[in-house]
């Protein structure tokens, strides 16, 4: 199937999506400043650049969208139309990326959490906060 955008569409659309900042990481980070925690962002002396790290604790979280890592039976997760093949290298890419810096992390002594998109709720991240201070 072919793209329905124009190239110079597509790019300005795609420029648009954001790296960090997004919408569940500041729900995130809300909740865990609220709950006591505090954390330094986007640690680029670590291995993937966790989007919190929480060095008291010493736990990192990466929170994840859906689309872009692939959260299994996740309808977010779903696989565009177009240009497939690009897609798919892409999303095995980035998901093969995660599990090789998760690994550098805890080789490093860090407890590795991942909050997914779709799971940036209030219920959920009382469970994170309470893992996080359990498992120290």
């Amino acid at each position: 199937m072919v793209d329905n955008t124009d190239p110079i569409t597509r790019s300005r659309v795609m420029s648009r999506i954001r790296g960090y900042d997004t919408t569940p990481e500041k729900v995130v980070r809300s909740l865990l400043h609220r709950a006591g925690f505090r954390f330094r962002l986007h640690g680029k002396d670590l291995p993937g650049s966790p989007d919190i790290a929480l060095p008291k604790w010493h736990a990192v979280v990466f929170v994840h969208g859906c689309f872009w890592h692939r959260h299994r039976n996740c309808p977010k997760a779903y696989t565009p139309k177009s240009n497939v093949r690009f897609w798919t290298e892409k999303f095995e890419a980035n998901v093969a990326r995660d599990l090789r810096k998760s690994r550098e992390l805890k080789r490093l002594g860090w407890r590795v959490f991942v909050v997914w998109e779709c799971r940036s709720s209030k219920a959920h991240l009382d469970l994170l906060a309470g893992r996080i201070r359990k498992s120290q």
